[in-house]
């Protein structure tokens, strides 16, 4: 399952993509927020407002839905949910992240959820930073409510335009810079930093791009080495691999998509997580496949100076800003860019919803033989023969068994095979997170899943029968489904065929083809 865990550390998903963060015991705790209330209702008498001791924001509980009314589900992350929602008084709309209390399991889970509200609220109203609304909590959630993005993300928006030049890879890549620039300024190092964190304001045409999840931000302190390993793994800086670093390495993570913006891929490429850091601990960077020899020296200098190993010598943001490639009116080129860099760039996006569901499949169809163990283990761990395994009788299974994971490995398993985000496992889930990776490839096995989607045996998967398949599983609305089909069908024909399956369930980890 990409997970990559080891004794003593701290692993924390943080979303949907391959975030995580390795943390030892934080030093400081930091501050509950006590802002973030909505301003248009008066406050209740002090004697009436009573904060429940296991309060999250230290602040007494205030319903959301007496503000806000949530609708459609917009996404969802490991921690929780985010729903469209609208302003009852105003109706105006805005994003609302809901955090499941239940998967804050420690202390530390709670100080994360505080200094990110601080570091959003410290932030909001600066340009190309997504606005914080405010913070409620109740019994079961917190909710995080902020400006709503309604033109999606950022690399969907690229491909979906079909075409691209150097001036527009700029003018992007400034607008991460300007964020880089305004959080160092404001003492904030963001840490990650990544395609799926820039949302765009509106889908008009030249909307403003959008910083958001602060999730594993931190204030920085002056002096203080950083030692936690955060990030995303195709861009995390040598440096926190090294678990020695400081602010410099969200120049690193913009250089990283700045390569991606030219190329289509991201600089370091491995089968493993693994591999991917031995690569980016080398630091060879590849200049010479296509597009690289006919993108301009000016904007391979700039790469170079940001994704430079030390990060003493690495350029700076203000540096950034202003190199000759990237200024406003600079040397950036209008010539349009190889259109099979866009092809790239959304091969390298395809591990989406369908992928997933072909996991999951494929943990449904496996023999008896190849679960072998499996299913056992899972009932000694279901004590009370409820059908599904909850975070306490999964750290209690797993004590028995000897294991030594800390509890935040455990609650990262946990949150790994919870497909679905309840907050416990099913037997499938179970299945889906144990099962070993190898088998996946078995060409039998991807034949069974392409066999479960094609319900009429066709030979293709059209779109009636992935809306089929996933309203079965709870996953996607139209809008997805279409993403999926136009991600993977590569003939353009409108359904998938079974050779564009098996492409996509086997691609995504290893060395991209290199343009023809």
């Amino acid at each position: 399952m990409g997970m990559c865990l080891s004794k003593g550390k701290r692993l924390v998903g943080t979303g949907e993509t391959n975030g995580y963060s390795y943390e030892e015991p934080p030093s400081q705790p930091q501050q509950p927020s006590t802002q973030g209330h909505h301003q248009q209702q008066p406050s209740p008498p002090p004697a009436l407002r009573v904060v429940d001791p296991n309060a999250v924001l230290g602040k007494p509980y205030e319903d959301v839905r007496s503000f806000y009314t949530l609708g459609k589900e917009l996404g969802r992350g490991q921690f929780g949910v985010t729903y469209l929602c609208t302003d009852k008084k105003t109706g105006m709309q805005y994003a609302c992240k809901s955090i499941s209390k239940r998967k804050l399991v420690s202390k530390s889970d709670q100080e994360d959820i505080q200094r990110e509200i601080q570091i959003m609220q410290h932030l909001t109203g600066q340009a190309n930073i997504v606005e914080f609304k405010g913070a409620y909590e109740d019994n079961n959630a917190v909710y995080l409510v902020m400006e709503l993005c309604a033109g999606g993300e950022l690399f969907d928006q690229i491909i979906a335009k079909g075409h691209y030049s150097e001036r527009a890879a700029a003018n992007i890549c400034r607008a991460i810079m300007n964020v880089v620039n305004i959080c160092q300024f404001m003492g904030v190092m963001h840490r990650d930093l990544k395609p799926e964190n820039f949302l765009l304001a509106t889908k008009d045409e030249g909307a403003m791009l959008k910083a958001t999840d602060f999730g594993l931000s931190v204030f920085i302190e002056e002096g203080r080495v950083y030692r936690q390993i955060v990030g995303s793994a195709y861009y995390i800086a040598p440096e926190v691999l090294r678990r020695n670093y400081g602010k410099e390495v969200d120049i690193w993570n913009a250089g990283v998509m700045l390569y991606i913006l030219l190329s289509g891929v991201p600089p370091f490429w491995a089968d493993t997580e693994r591999g991917i850091f031995d690569a980016i601990l080398q630091g060879e960077i590849d200049f010479e496949s296509p597009p690289w020899p006919s993108i301009s020296n000016s904007a391979k200098d700039l790469v170079k100076k940001m994704l430079t190993q030390d990060p003493k010598k690495r350029i700076t943001s203000a540096q950034v800003l202003q190199h000759p490639w990237l200024r406003e009116g600079g040397e950036a080129s209008d010539k349009p860019i190889d259109s099979a860099v866009l092809s790239r760039m959304k091969q390298f996006r395809a591990m989406n919803k369908l992928k997933k569901m072909a996991l999951k499949v494929i943990a449904e169809n496996l023999s008896e033989e190849e679960i072998k163990g499996l299913k056992q283990m899972f009932s000694n761990m279901d004590t009370d023969n409820s059908g599904t395994i909850t975070y306490e009788e999964l750290k209690t299974g797993l004590a028995r068994l000897g294991s030594k994971l800390s509890e935040a490995e455990i609650k990262q398993l946990m949150d790994a095979a919870d497909v679905d985000g309840n907050g416990s496992i099913d037997y499938i889930e179970f299945i889906t997170a144990t099962m070993h990776r190898h088998r996946l490839e078995r060409d039998e096995h991807l034949h069974s899943a392409f066999q479960y989607f094609d319900k009429d045996n066709s030979g293709f998967i059209t779109r009636d029968e992935l809306e089929t398949a996933m309203i079965e599983h709870g996953m996607g609305d139209i809008d997805a489904i279409k993403e999926i089909i136009s991600e993977v069908d590569k003939d353009n024909d409108g359904r998938i065929n079974y050779e564009e399956f098996c492409s996509m369930m086997t691609s995504g980890t290893q060395q991209p083809k290199k343009l023809i």
